[in-house]
C-alpha cells in the first residue's frame, strides 16, 4: 500500500500561491511607503514655495527681523534657522557621547543585575511623553538658569532678562530627550557584534578599553550612526517641551536669551495666522524638511562610505 506524502507546509501549489501573495503583500507596503515620502515632499513644496516668491527668498531666508502681525510685516527667520542649527548640534555634541557611553555600559561593563534594572529605566524614558519633558525643565531648569542668569549678568543694564527661559536650557532638554534612542539602538548594535570579535581581541592581549573602542564600537558603527540620526530627527523636530522652556522669542541664539526654534515658530502662531503670515510658516515647514533630508543624506552617505572602507 502507499503511503501519501505528507508537508507541514502543504503542497506546491499552495506554496506557490503563497509566495506570490507574500510578494504582492511586500510590493503595496513598499509603494505606500514611498507614496507617503512623495506625496508630503509634494505638499510641502507647494505649501512652502508661494511666500518665496511674495517676500523674496533672501528675505525670508537672511532676513533677521521676524513681525508677521506689525503695519509693515517682515518675515525673515534667519534667527529661528540659526536657533534650530545651533540648539540641535549642541544637544547633540552632548547627548550622543553620554548615550553611546551609556549603551556601552549596559552591554560591556555593568553587572548583570544593575542593567536589569537600568535598562527597564531607559526603556521608560523613551515613552515618557515630550510635554512631561518641558514640564520638568520648566519647573527645575528653568529656575536654576535664572539664578545662574543672574549671577553672571549681575549689574548689566543691557542684558534682556529672561527668566531663565533660554537656549541652554532648550539644549539640556533636547539632549536628555535624546538619550534614551541613543542608548537602546547603540545597545543593540553593540550587542549584535560577534563574540568571537571580542575574543579574539583578548586573545592577542588588548585590553577591555582597548577592546571596546578599538573592536567593539567600529564594529558597531553603522548601528550607533543610525541612533544618531533617530536622535537628531526628534531634537530637530521637537516642539512642545522647547516652547515650554526656551522663551519663544525671536533673537540671535546666545546661550542666555530666549529664543525659537523653526518648530515652535510654526506651533505657536499657526493657529491665528492667514494669508501670507500662514503662507511663510508653510515655508518655515518647508526649510526644517529640508534640513532633516539634508542631515539624514549626509549620514547615510558617512554610512555607505564607512561600510565601502569596512570591505576594503
Amino acid at each position: 500500500m502507499k503511503e501519501s506524502s505528507f508537508s507541514i507546509i502543504g503542497s506546491s501549489k499552495i506554496k506557490n500561491t503563497t509566495e506570490k501573495a507574500a510578494k504582492w503583500i511586500f510590493l503595496f507596503c513598499g509603494f505606500i511607503a514611498i507614496a507617503a515620502v512623495v506625496v508630503i515632499t509634494a505638499y510641502m513644496i507647494i505649501q512652502g514655495t508661494p511666500a518665496l516668491g511674495k517676500v523674496g527668498i533672501l528675505e525670508v531666508l537672511f532676513g533677521t527681523v521676524w513681525a508677521p502681525t506689525s503695519a509693515d510685516p517682515s518675515f525673515g527667520i534667519l534667527y529661528i534657522i540659526l536657533t534650530s542649527i545651533i540648539g540641535t548640534t549642541l544637544a547633540v555634541l552632548i547627548g550622543v557621547p553620554i548615550g553611546v557611553l551609556a549603551a556601552v555600559f549596559l552591554a560591556e561593563v555593568a553587572p548583570p543585575r544593575l542593567a536589569k534594572i537600568v535598562r527597564p529605566a531607559i526603556e521608560l524614558m523613551a515613552g515618557i511623553p515630550s510635554v512631561i519633558y518641558g514640564l520638568v525643565g520648566l519647573l527645575i531648569l528653568n529656575p536654576l538658569m535664572y539664578k545662574l542668569e543672574m549671577y553672571i549678568f549681575r549689574g548689566s543694564t543691557t542684558h534682556q532678562w529672561t527668566g531663565g527661559a533660554n537656549l541652554l536650557c532648550a539644549v539640556l532638554v533636547l539632549a536628555v530627550m535624546i538619550l534614551p534612542t541613543v542608548i537602546n539602538i547603540s545597545e543593540s548594535a553593540l550587542r549584535a557584534v560577534p563574540r568571537d570579535y571580542k575574543m579574539t581581541s583578548l586573545a592577542l592581549g588588548a585590553t577591555r578599553i582597548q577592546t571596546i573602542f578599538k573592536v567593539l564600537l567600529p564594529s558597531a558603527k553603522s548601528g550607533i550612526i543610525t541612533a544618531i540620526v533617530l536622535g537628531v530627527g526628534r531634537a530637530i523636530g521637537e516642539a512642545m517641551a522647547i516652547s515650554m522652556v526656551a522663551g519663544n522669542s525671536v533673537n540671535i541664539p546666545f546661550p542666555f536669551n530666549s529664543v525659537r526654534f523653526l518648530t515652535t515658530a510654526m506651533v505657536s502662531e499657526m493657529s491665528y495666522s492667514s494669508g501670507l503670515h500662514r503662507e511663510v510658516l508653510f515655508t518655515i515647514g518647508l526649510v526644517l524638511f529640508v534640513f532633516i533630508m539634508i542631515i539624514n543624506l549626509v549620514l547615510s552617505r558617512v554610512m555607505k562610505k564607512g561600510a565601502q572602507n569596512g570591505d576594503n
